[in-house]
Protein backbone atom coordinates (compact mmCIF):
# COMPACT_ATOMS: atom_id res chain seq x y z
CA UNK A 1 0.00 0.00 0.00
CA UNK A 2 1.37 3.32 -0.52
CA UNK A 3 0.31 6.90 0.42
CA UNK A 4 -1.19 9.20 -0.71
CA UNK A 5 -0.50 10.60 -4.54
CA UNK A 6 -0.82 14.34 -3.63
CA UNK A 7 2.35 15.01 -2.25
CA UNK A 8 2.75 11.47 0.17
CA UNK A 9 1.42 13.24 2.92
CA UNK A 10 0.50 10.55 5.57
CA UNK A 11 -1.30 11.57 8.86
CA UNK A 12 0.43 9.98 11.74
CA UNK A 13 -1.39 8.88 15.03
CA UNK A 14 0.79 7.48 18.23
CA UNK A 15 0.32 6.47 21.74
CA UNK A 16 1.94 5.11 24.20
CA UNK A 17 1.71 3.60 27.94
CA UNK A 18 2.62 1.57 30.64
CA UNK A 19 1.33 -0.16 33.44
CA UNK A 20 3.33 0.42 36.44
CA UNK A 21 5.67 3.11 35.03
CA UNK A 22 8.10 1.36 35.05
CA UNK A 23 6.30 -1.77 33.76
CA UNK A 24 4.37 -3.70 30.86
CA UNK A 25 3.60 -1.40 27.94
CA UNK A 26 2.94 -0.78 24.46
CA UNK A 27 3.57 1.65 21.72
CA UNK A 28 0.72 2.01 18.78
CA UNK A 29 0.33 4.05 15.73
CA UNK A 30 -1.82 4.40 13.06
CA UNK A 31 -0.97 5.75 9.29
CA UNK A 32 -3.57 7.53 7.25
CA UNK A 33 -3.86 9.62 4.27
CA UNK A 34 -5.36 13.04 4.48
CA UNK A 35 -8.76 11.59 3.58
CA UNK A 36 -8.75 9.39 6.26
CA UNK A 37 -8.06 5.84 4.58
CA UNK A 38 -5.87 3.73 6.87
CA UNK A 39 -2.96 2.72 5.73
CA UNK A 40 -0.84 0.72 8.31
CA UNK A 41 -1.61 0.42 11.85
CA UNK A 42 0.68 -1.82 14.51
CA UNK A 43 1.13 -1.41 18.37
CA UNK A 44 4.26 -3.49 19.98
CA UNK A 45 4.32 -5.11 23.43
CA UNK A 46 7.65 -3.16 25.56
CA UNK A 47 7.99 -5.79 28.59
CA UNK A 48 9.41 -3.19 30.66
CA UNK A 49 9.30 0.75 30.18
CA UNK A 50 8.41 4.33 30.98
CA UNK A 51 5.07 6.31 29.93
CA UNK A 52 7.32 9.06 28.06
CA UNK A 53 9.22 5.76 26.68
CA UNK A 54 6.58 4.12 25.07
CA UNK A 55 5.29 7.54 23.33
CA UNK A 56 8.21 8.15 21.95
CA UNK A 57 8.68 4.61 20.98
CA UNK A 58 5.26 4.51 19.14
CA UNK A 59 6.58 7.82 17.53
CA UNK A 60 9.74 6.16 16.62
CA UNK A 61 7.69 3.24 15.07
CA UNK A 62 5.52 5.20 13.34
CA UNK A 63 8.08 7.58 11.43
CA UNK A 64 10.04 4.56 10.09
CA UNK A 65 6.71 3.27 8.84
CA UNK A 66 6.10 6.31 6.67
CA UNK A 67 9.16 6.33 5.39
CA UNK A 68 9.00 3.16 4.27
CA UNK A 69 5.83 3.79 2.18
CA UNK A 70 7.47 6.03 1.04
CA UNK A 71 6.01 9.51 2.47
CA UNK A 72 7.58 12.65 1.87
CA UNK A 73 5.29 15.23 4.34
CA UNK A 74 4.29 13.51 7.85
CA UNK A 75 1.12 15.35 10.37
CA UNK A 76 2.14 13.75 13.49
CA UNK A 77 -0.98 13.51 16.02
CA UNK A 78 -0.33 12.72 19.48
CA UNK A 79 -2.28 13.18 23.02
CA UNK A 80 1.06 14.11 24.60
CA UNK A 81 1.13 17.22 24.73
CA UNK A 82 5.42 17.03 26.79
CA UNK A 83 5.98 14.92 23.92
CA UNK A 84 4.41 17.34 20.88
CA UNK A 85 6.63 20.29 22.98
CA UNK A 86 9.43 18.37 23.33
CA UNK A 87 9.42 17.42 19.17
CA UNK A 88 8.71 21.15 18.37
CA UNK A 89 12.02 22.72 20.56
CA UNK A 90 9.64 24.21 23.40
CA UNK A 91 10.85 21.96 26.04
CA UNK A 92 14.36 20.04 26.17
CA UNK A 93 14.07 16.23 26.99
CA UNK A 94 16.34 16.13 30.17
CA UNK A 95 15.72 12.44 31.00
CA UNK A 96 19.01 10.57 29.82
CA UNK A 97 16.99 7.19 29.23
CA UNK A 98 14.74 9.52 26.69
CA UNK A 99 17.32 11.07 25.28
CA UNK A 100 18.68 8.61 22.19
CA UNK A 101 15.05 8.26 21.47
CA UNK A 102 14.76 11.75 20.90
CA UNK A 103 17.74 12.03 18.92
CA UNK A 104 16.39 8.89 16.50
CA UNK A 105 13.18 10.30 16.09
CA UNK A 106 14.42 14.05 15.11
CA UNK A 107 16.85 12.06 12.75
CA UNK A 108 13.56 10.85 11.46
CA UNK A 109 11.78 13.72 10.67
CA UNK A 110 14.96 15.12 8.96
CA UNK A 111 14.34 12.50 6.24
CA UNK A 112 11.00 14.09 5.37
CA UNK A 113 10.40 17.30 3.39
CA UNK A 114 8.12 18.62 5.48
CA UNK A 115 6.43 17.80 8.89
CA UNK A 116 4.41 19.28 11.73
CA UNK A 117 3.56 17.92 15.49
CA UNK A 118 0.22 18.59 17.27
CA UNK A 119 -1.45 17.40 20.35
CA UNK A 120 -4.88 16.33 20.51
CA UNK A 121 -7.06 15.21 23.31
CA UNK A 122 -7.21 11.81 24.07
CA UNK A 123 -10.76 11.07 23.32
CA UNK A 124 -9.10 12.18 19.62
CA UNK A 125 -6.61 9.19 19.55
CA UNK A 126 -9.03 6.33 20.15
CA UNK A 127 -7.60 3.68 17.96
CA UNK A 128 -3.79 4.07 18.49
CA UNK A 129 -5.24 4.10 22.49
CA UNK A 130 -7.03 0.86 22.07
CA UNK A 131 -4.10 -1.37 19.92
CA UNK A 132 -1.75 -0.14 22.83
CA UNK A 133 -4.21 -1.58 25.20
CA UNK A 134 -5.19 -4.65 23.45
CA UNK A 135 -1.14 -5.00 22.87
CA UNK A 136 -0.94 -5.04 26.65
CA UNK A 137 -3.65 -7.12 27.79
CA UNK A 138 -2.27 -9.60 25.26
CA UNK A 139 1.33 -9.09 25.75
CA UNK A 140 2.12 -9.26 22.08
CA UNK A 141 2.53 -7.43 19.49
CA UNK A 142 -0.75 -6.55 17.07
CA UNK A 143 -0.43 -6.20 13.38
CA UNK A 144 -3.80 -4.33 11.40
CA UNK A 145 -4.28 -4.82 7.27
CA UNK A 146 -7.01 -2.86 8.22
CA UNK A 147 -9.61 -5.28 7.03
CA UNK A 148 -11.84 -2.32 7.82
CA UNK A 149 -11.12 -0.38 4.55
CA UNK A 150 -13.32 -3.27 2.98
CA UNK A 151 -16.44 -3.15 4.79
CA UNK A 152 -19.56 -1.43 3.65
CA UNK A 153 -20.62 0.99 5.65
CA UNK A 154 -23.52 0.24 8.10
CA UNK A 155 -26.49 2.49 7.94
CA UNK A 156 -26.97 4.46 11.37
CA UNK A 157 -30.51 4.97 12.95
CA UNK A 158 -30.00 7.62 16.00
CA UNK A 159 -32.68 8.40 18.44
CA UNK A 160 -32.16 11.29 20.92
CA UNK A 161 -33.72 12.82 23.55
CA UNK A 162 -31.12 15.28 24.37
CA UNK A 163 -27.71 17.49 23.27
CA UNK A 164 -26.92 15.12 20.41
CA UNK A 165 -23.05 15.08 21.74
CA UNK A 166 -23.04 11.23 21.10
CA UNK A 167 -24.57 11.90 17.53
CA UNK A 168 -21.99 14.20 16.88
CA UNK A 169 -19.22 12.12 18.37
CA UNK A 170 -19.84 9.59 15.95
CA UNK A 171 -20.37 11.90 13.35
CA UNK A 172 -17.19 12.97 13.38
CA UNK A 173 -15.41 9.79 13.35
CA UNK A 174 -17.31 9.25 10.53
CA UNK A 175 -15.90 12.07 8.52
CA UNK A 176 -12.22 11.01 9.75
CA UNK A 177 -12.73 7.54 8.09
CA UNK A 178 -12.67 6.09 11.97
CA UNK A 179 -16.17 4.42 11.70
CA UNK A 180 -17.11 2.58 8.77
CA UNK A 181 -21.10 3.86 9.17
CA UNK A 182 -23.13 6.27 8.10
CA UNK A 183 -25.85 8.47 9.74
CA UNK A 184 -29.17 8.01 7.58
CA UNK A 185 -32.15 8.59 10.37
CA UNK A 186 -32.30 10.74 13.42
CA UNK A 187 -35.16 10.38 15.45
CA UNK A 188 -35.26 12.30 18.32
CA UNK A 189 -38.43 12.25 21.39
CA UNK A 190 -38.21 15.99 21.57
CA UNK A 191 -38.87 18.74 19.45
CA UNK A 192 -37.08 20.70 22.09
CA UNK A 193 -34.07 18.95 22.41
CA UNK A 194 -30.64 20.80 21.63
CA UNK A 195 -29.78 17.37 19.38
CA UNK A 196 -32.31 18.17 17.05
CA UNK A 197 -30.17 21.48 15.57
CA UNK A 198 -26.71 19.59 16.13
CA UNK A 199 -28.56 17.02 13.60
CA UNK A 200 -29.31 19.83 11.03
CA UNK A 201 -25.45 21.59 11.71
CA UNK A 202 -24.63 18.29 10.41
CA UNK A 203 -26.92 17.76 7.37
CA UNK A 204 -29.63 15.97 8.69
CA UNK A 205 -33.11 16.84 9.13
CA UNK A 206 -34.60 15.37 12.57
CA UNK A 207 -38.18 13.19 12.59
CA UNK A 208 -40.04 14.02 15.82
CA UNK A 209 -41.55 11.35 17.58
CA UNK A 210 -42.64 12.28 21.21
CA UNK A 211 -44.49 9.51 23.26
CA UNK A 212 -47.32 12.44 24.31
CA UNK A 213 -48.49 12.18 20.86
CA UNK A 214 -49.46 8.23 21.05
CA UNK A 215 -52.12 6.79 23.03
CA UNK A 216 -50.21 3.89 24.10
CA UNK A 217 -46.19 2.27 23.43
CA UNK A 218 -47.31 -0.07 21.06
CA UNK A 219 -48.32 2.96 18.49
CA UNK A 220 -45.72 4.84 19.88
CA UNK A 221 -42.79 1.88 18.79
CA UNK A 222 -44.40 1.15 15.40
CA UNK A 223 -44.21 4.70 14.64
CA UNK A 224 -40.37 4.04 15.14
CA UNK A 225 -40.15 1.24 13.26
CA UNK A 226 -42.01 2.74 10.47
CA UNK A 227 -38.96 5.60 10.25
CA UNK A 228 -36.86 2.70 10.69
CA UNK A 229 -37.64 1.19 7.89
CA UNK A 230 -38.03 3.74 5.65
CA UNK A 231 -34.42 4.65 5.93
CA UNK A 232 -32.86 0.84 5.39
CA UNK A 233 -31.58 1.44 8.83
CA UNK A 234 -29.31 -1.43 9.64
CA UNK A 235 -28.05 -0.76 13.06
CA UNK A 236 -30.23 1.42 16.10
CA UNK A 237 -28.09 3.39 18.31
CA UNK A 238 -29.86 4.98 21.33
CA UNK A 239 -27.89 8.23 22.01
CA UNK A 240 -29.21 9.84 24.84
CA UNK A 241 -32.69 8.08 24.69
CA UNK A 242 -34.86 8.30 27.07
CA UNK A 243 -37.80 6.99 26.10
CA UNK A 244 -38.55 2.86 26.12
CA UNK A 245 -40.35 1.10 23.37
CA UNK A 246 -41.05 -2.17 22.28
CA UNK A 247 -38.08 -3.25 19.64
CA UNK A 248 -39.72 -5.36 16.90
CA UNK A 249 -38.05 -8.84 15.89
CA UNK A 250 -36.28 -7.52 12.83
CA UNK A 251 -34.19 -5.02 14.99
CA UNK A 252 -33.45 -7.97 17.73
CA UNK A 253 -29.32 -7.59 18.30
CA UNK A 254 -29.35 -4.61 16.15
CA UNK A 255 -30.27 -1.77 18.36
CA UNK A 256 -27.29 -0.64 20.77
CA UNK A 257 -27.44 1.59 23.90
CA UNK A 258 -25.06 3.31 26.42
CA UNK A 259 -25.41 3.30 29.60
CA UNK A 260 -23.01 6.06 32.05
CA UNK A 261 -22.12 3.43 34.34
CA UNK A 262 -20.84 -0.16 34.61
CA UNK A 263 -24.05 -2.14 34.44
CA UNK A 264 -25.73 -4.09 35.93
CA UNK A 265 -25.25 -1.71 38.51
CA UNK A 266 -26.88 1.72 38.62
CA UNK A 267 -28.88 1.00 35.73
CA UNK A 268 -33.25 1.16 35.02
CA UNK A 269 -35.79 3.20 34.61
CA UNK A 270 -34.98 6.92 36.09
CA UNK A 271 -31.17 6.16 35.85
CA UNK A 272 -30.24 8.68 33.45
CA UNK A 273 -27.57 11.12 33.19
CA UNK A 274 -26.41 12.86 36.25
CA UNK A 275 -29.17 10.49 38.43
CA UNK A 276 -26.53 7.72 37.75
CA UNK A 277 -23.12 9.76 38.79
CA UNK A 278 -24.81 11.09 41.51
CA UNK A 279 -25.88 6.96 42.80
CA UNK A 280 -22.47 6.02 42.18
CA UNK A 281 -20.56 8.86 44.03
CA UNK A 282 -23.45 8.20 47.32
CA UNK A 283 -22.70 4.45 46.84
CA UNK A 284 -18.73 5.14 47.67
CA UNK A 285 -17.45 3.36 44.43
CA UNK A 286 -13.63 3.66 43.44
CA UNK A 287 -14.65 3.07 39.77
CA UNK A 288 -17.22 3.72 37.17
CA UNK A 289 -17.23 3.78 33.43
CA UNK A 290 -19.55 2.89 30.54
CA UNK A 291 -21.60 0.48 29.09
CA UNK A 292 -22.65 -0.53 25.73
CA UNK A 293 -25.15 -2.77 24.92
CA UNK A 294 -27.86 -4.71 22.54
CA UNK A 295 -30.93 -3.62 23.89
CA UNK A 296 -34.40 -5.03 24.93
CA UNK A 297 -37.72 -3.81 25.91
CA UNK A 298 -36.61 -3.44 29.42
CA UNK A 299 -34.73 -0.23 30.75
CA UNK A 300 -30.93 -1.07 30.42
CA UNK A 301 -31.32 -4.45 30.32
CA UNK A 302 -29.65 -6.77 27.00
CA UNK A 303 -26.05 -8.68 26.48
CA UNK A 304 -23.06 -6.26 26.94
CA UNK A 305 -20.62 -5.32 24.42
CA UNK A 306 -18.36 -3.97 25.70
CA UNK A 307 -17.27 -1.79 28.97
CA UNK A 308 -14.67 1.06 29.87
CA UNK A 309 -13.41 1.69 33.07
CA UNK A 310 -12.29 5.14 34.87
CA UNK A 311 -11.65 6.28 38.13
CA UNK A 312 -13.98 8.04 40.60
CA UNK A 313 -11.39 10.71 42.37
CA UNK A 314 -12.15 11.71 46.32
CA UNK A 315 -13.28 15.39 44.99
CA UNK A 316 -15.63 14.17 42.49
CA UNK A 317 -19.12 16.00 41.37
CA UNK A 318 -22.10 14.04 39.26
CA UNK A 319 -20.28 17.10 36.88
CA UNK A 320 -16.77 15.93 36.99
CA UNK A 321 -17.38 12.39 37.01
CA UNK A 322 -19.38 12.75 33.90
CA UNK A 323 -17.02 14.37 32.12
CA UNK A 324 -14.48 11.76 32.29
CA UNK A 325 -16.89 9.21 31.83
CA UNK A 326 -18.37 10.85 28.38
CA UNK A 327 -14.96 10.52 27.19
CA UNK A 328 -14.66 6.61 27.78
CA UNK A 329 -18.48 6.93 25.88
CA UNK A 330 -16.23 8.88 23.04
CA UNK A 331 -14.01 5.19 22.25
CA UNK A 332 -16.65 2.87 23.78
CA UNK A 333 -19.32 3.54 21.27
CA UNK A 334 -17.42 3.57 17.99
CA UNK A 335 -15.62 0.57 18.76
CA UNK A 336 -18.89 -1.56 19.26
CA UNK A 337 -20.48 -0.08 16.31
CA UNK A 338 -17.35 -0.92 14.22
CA UNK A 339 -17.08 -4.81 15.09
CA UNK A 340 -20.97 -4.48 14.56
CA UNK A 341 -19.73 -3.38 10.97
CA UNK A 342 -17.02 -5.54 10.42
CA UNK A 343 -19.64 -8.99 11.73
CA UNK A 344 -17.37 -9.74 15.14
CA UNK A 345 -20.39 -9.61 17.06
CA UNK A 346 -22.28 -12.93 18.58
CA UNK A 347 -25.14 -12.96 20.60
CA UNK A 348 -25.44 -16.56 22.57
CA UNK A 349 -27.35 -17.37 25.23
CA UNK A 350 -27.89 -13.54 26.42
CA UNK A 351 -24.06 -12.79 26.09
CA UNK A 352 -22.31 -10.79 23.30
CA UNK A 353 -18.77 -13.10 22.38
CA UNK A 354 -16.29 -11.36 20.27
CA UNK A 355 -15.18 -13.24 16.73
CA UNK A 356 -11.32 -12.38 17.13
CA UNK A 357 -9.98 -10.24 14.66
CA UNK A 358 -6.84 -11.47 12.34
CA UNK A 359 -3.36 -9.94 13.31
Amino acid sequence: MGCSEAGKIVHLYTDGGSRGNPGPGGAGYLLQTPAGKLLESKAFFLPETTNNAAEYSAVLKGLEAARRLGAQEVVLYSDSELLVRQLGGQYKVKSEHLKKLYAACMEQLAGFRRWTAEHIPREKNTLADRLVNEAMDLKRDIVREEVRQNIKPVRLGILLSGGGRTMVNLHQEIQAGRLPAEIVLVISSRSTAAGVERAREIGLEPVIVCRKDFADIQSFSRRIAEELDKAKVELVVQAGWLCLWEIPSQYENRVMNIHPALLPSFGGKGMWGHHVHEAVLKAGCKVSGCTVHFCTSEYDAGPIIIQRCCPVLDDDDADSLAARVFKEECIAYPEAIRLFAAGKLIVKNGRVYTRSIPS
